[in-house]
């Protein structure tokens, strides 16, 4: 069941971690989205140059397939070129399912 959490908290614990809690964060919410049904591989592969890319992708491809959005390429688009909103978006439609 994916966790309540305020976006403004997420975010300042990011900037004060210097990115590192948006990593923990990504880790998090996969786990509440495969929980929900997605397919997302393990969090290791974020660290993997290239290889991210493809991961990154699964989690929107996930997220789309969980919330009953769009197309998941268009997600990934999203996220992969204007990321610094992603925690807002993902996180806001997790906290409508976490109702």
């Amino acid at each position: 069941m994916p966790v309540k959490r305020s976006i403004v908290k997420v975010y300042l614990l990011g900037i004060i971690t210097l990115g590192i809690y948006f990593l923990y964060w990504l880790v998090k919410t996969k786990n509440e989205l495969n929980e929900l049904g997605a397919e997302i591989p393990t969090a290791w592969l974020i660290i993997i140059p290239i290889v991210n890319i493809y991961w990154y992708y699964k989690y929107a491809e996930g997220f789309a397939k969980v919330t009953k959005k769009e197309s998941a390429i268009l997600w990934f688009l999203l996220f992969f070129f204007v990321g610094i909103i992603m925690p807002a978006i993902v996180q806001s439609e997790l906290n409508k399912l976490a109702k």
